[in-house]
């Protein structure tokens, strides 16, 4: 199949209270206003990206994520892309002009994640006073002490891990690069995807909920490990309760920190990791005692990792379909156990 998307061009979250979304983005996280609608919708950059903005916040009552846009690789592979989709019976919308971008083609996938595919976006222009002194960059590094460079991936939730991941593999063309199952059960929990080199820009978790299209993070990149020490500090020192990391994933080998915004939603800030560039790489499965989450195998994930957004009461995320006696906890939360996490 020919190459169909290049990668993850911004993502659009839905937040409870925009303002203090974005005021902890801003001040706390380093990312920049760049536009903001009458309702209230802001539009944020992170210093390095190459379009205009990375994330777009709205109002919800719920923390959710609206919409993950994919630019493609050519005017071509867009109306290809459109028309495999249509093929499976999923009906989309084409906009002829869309804030930051020209036309794409948006529709919600099986598993009730909209998404959204372009190819015209014009190159990011940087403000006198923001243009950096090298011809490459966008505009000048940030002085904020977090400030990531780039948006990295978003991981969402749904039933069927490897059902998802043959989707968007046979269909949009993401390289499947690994699975995670359990130890004492063939359940898969988790896989990661990629449109590129990355070890992945989408990722995928096992989900139990009745409600279509959640989300477990969305992430941004830094440039060196020390740079995401030192964001971990300023974040704790500002009161920002760090949820998980730092530490280094097994599966990618990137180094990561968790915490979460106001608005509720669940952010990740990683560097480092492997790339890959096999055209036929085929995907191995991890287990969590092979250290598919923490490559150090000496810690336990805290059960609110396993949270989605938006949440569903009393459901984990973890599907129970399938469940033989005896895994239910693992399933629910397979690093729970210390030295797996």
């Amino acid at each position: 199949m020919t190459n169909l998307l290049a990668h993850l061009a911004h993502l659009e979250i839905a937040s409870t209270d925009v303002d203090a979304s974005v005021e902890f983005y801003e001040r706390q996280f380093g990312l920049r206003v760049v536009d903001r609608d009458e309702d209230g919708t802001t539009y944020l950059r992170c210093w390095g990206d190459y379009y205009t903005y990375s994330l777009v916040v709205s109002h919800g009552d719920e923390p959710a994520l609206v919409n993950m846009a994919w630019r493609t690789t050519s005017a071509e592979a867009l109306e290809e892309a459109a028309a495999r989709v249509n093929a499976q019976g999923i009906a989309g919308t084409w906009f002829d002009k869309r804030q930051g971008h020209g036309r794409s083609f948006q529709f919600t996938g099986p598993f009730g994640h909209t998404m959204e595919l372009y190819w015209d976006v014009p190159k990011h222009s940087a403000p006198p006073e923001l243009a950096s002194v090298f011809p490459d960059r966008p505009e000048k590094r940030s002085s904020h002490a977090a400030a990531p460079r780039f948006l990295d991936h978003v991981t969402i939730a749904a039933k069927d891990v490897r059902a998802f991941a043959a989707w968007y593999h046979e269909v949009l063309g993401f390289r499947v690069m690994a699975f995670t199952e359990l130890d004492h059960a063939d359940i898969t929990v988790f896989s990661v995807l990629t449109t590129n080199e990355k070890s992945h820009d989408l990722g995928v978790v096992l989900d139990s909920s009745d409600r279509g299209g959640r989300v477990n993070h969305i992430a941004f990149w830094t440039d060196s490990v020390q740079e995401l020490l030192v964001a971990a500090d300023v974040l704790m020192e500002n009161g920002v309760h760090i949820e998980y990391g730092p530490s280094i994933h097994g599966i990618g080998e990137q180094s990561f920190l968790y915490f979460r915004e106001p608005g509720g939603m669940r952010l990740e800030f990683n560097t480092g990791g492997y790339r890959n560039y096999v055209p036929d790489w085929e995907a191995n499965t991890w287990r969590p005692s092979t250290g598919s989450n923490s490559i150090y195998r000496n810690s336990a994930m805290p059960m609110s990792m396993t949270e989605c957004f938006p949440p569903d009461e009393g459901k984990p995320s973890a599907t129970e379909e399938g469940v033989l006696p005896g895994t239910e906890d693992a399933l629910v939360n397979p690093y729970a156990q210390h030295g797996q996490g």
